[in-house]
């Protein structure tokens, strides 16, 4: 049994230990033959979606990508899908419509949405909030999980990509045109965030909404004020193409296409476990990523590739797997204290002790709450010090 050494006194003392983040890739069963144009996974990271552009189709894993199933949905030039947390609810975008399924892909609903050549969609972490974006400055937003649309286009008329907060209030869109624009009320009123000056090709947000990180054509972008203020680091100068952030924001993933210099091989993936301030090469196969997206902890981690046979290179959909460290928090609450974690990649279970001797688990269930994508456990105070950590197998 390994037990990760994260404590909390009651008395409000809070340990936490770090670990080096060692990474595991592994090839999925995903076929290489065909173009992979996007993914998306669940909180834990162990449902995973991913689509297929050039007339291809949806499919599905159940088990962190060990094996794939091809849904019911039809063959499109599928471009865009993200998932709830549980990953029941999908949203797939491509060419001129848009489809939801609230059953893991066994049905599918065709939405009543414009022919605008949609490019990029985002969800909430319960699936009832959609957003999606097409040329033009079009943006369409669903609060019912795709039955109604409403119209909420921005002031630019240039293609953008969207990302969701977890609670879907807070959106934000990133142009062609360098231009970044932030939504507080699920898209309703849209703000200009300024932002980077170069054309934008992706964009992530934590959880809350906070910290954001964007793509550009050689530099890569964050914010950790909603879009206040942006920063750029020293990372190589590519084509950033796709980019996903854990759910507090302290872990960023970004991929590098296929115009990476020869030093950096025909197209890798970097990392950043301090929100984007600095950024190191994942040990990930020099692939034509065309997608990524991470788990809620920032420790699994998925990336589809496509084939280019003229290049040499091999497509297929590929997990990364990092050490995790969860972080056990502790806040008062209404008499009570809760101790919190966001949801994990790897099963921990949460432990007490009043001697750090002797440890049992704690009874309570953990209730998972959706806003930051937190397991949750409410206790009762006790007359005397106790002890909690977090245990894995």
């Amino acid at each position: 049994m390994k037990t990760f050494g994260i404590l909390l006194a009651v008395s409000a003392a809070l340990f936490t230990a770090h670990f080096a983040p060692a990474q595991t890739w592994t090839q999925t069963s995903a076929s290489t033959n065909i173009n992979w144009s996007a993914v998306a996974s669940s909180a834990d990271g162990s449902k995973l979606v991913a689509v297929v552009g050039y007339e291809g189709g949806i499919y599905t894993s159940t088990n962190s990508g060990v094996t794939w199933t091809q849904t019911s949905a039809p063959n499109a030039n599928w471009v865009s899908v993200d998932c709830s947390a549980d990953g029941t609810r999908l949203a797939a975008a491509g060419g001129g419509f848009i489809y939801t399924t609230a059953d893991s892909g066994a049905t599918w609903t065709t939405n009543n949405v414009p022919n605008l050549g949609w490019k990029s969609i985002a969800s909430s972490a319960d699936g009832t909030k959609v957003v999606a974006s097409a040329g033009g400055g079009f943006i369409y937003t669903t609060a019912d999980s795709g039955t109604t649309w409403v119209s909420n286009s921005i002031p630019d008329d240039s293609v953008v990509w969207v990302a969701s907060s977890a609670d879907g209030t807070r959106l934000v869109a990133a142009a062609d045109s360098g231009s970044v624009f932030t939504s507080t009320n699920s898209g309703a009123t849209w703000q200009s965030a300024g932002g980077p000056i170069p054309p934008l090709y992706s964009v992530a947000s934590s959880a809350d909404g906070s910290t954001l990180v964007v793509g550009a054509h050689e530099q890569l972008f964050t914010s950790t004020n909603s879009g206040a203020t942006w920063t750029s680091y020293n990372v190589p100068h590519v084509f950033w193409g796709s980019a996903a952030s854990s759910a507090n924001g302290n872990k960023l993933v970004a991929t590098a296409g296929i115009e990476v210099v020869s030093a950096y091989g025909a197209g890798c993936i970097f990392i950043s476990t301090n929100r984007g301030t600095t950024w190191t090469q994942a040990d990930a196969p020099f692939k034509l990523w065309s997608s990524v997206a991470s788990s809620a902890d920032g420790s699994k981690l998925v990336g589809s590739a496509d084939p280019n046979s003229m290049r040499g290179f091999s497509g297929g959909i590929y997990t990364g797997q990092i050490t995790p460290a969860p972080q056990l928090n502790l806040a008062p609450t209404n008499g009570n204290f809760m101790l919190s974690w966001i949801v994990p990649s790897t099963n921990f279970v949460m432990q007490q002790s009043a001697d750090l001797t002797s440890w049992a688990d704690v009874t309570n269930p953990p209730i998972l709450n959706l806003t930051n994508l937190q397991n949750e456990v409410t206790l009762s105070p006790s007359n005397c010090s106790g002890f909690y950590r977090l245990k894995s197998p």
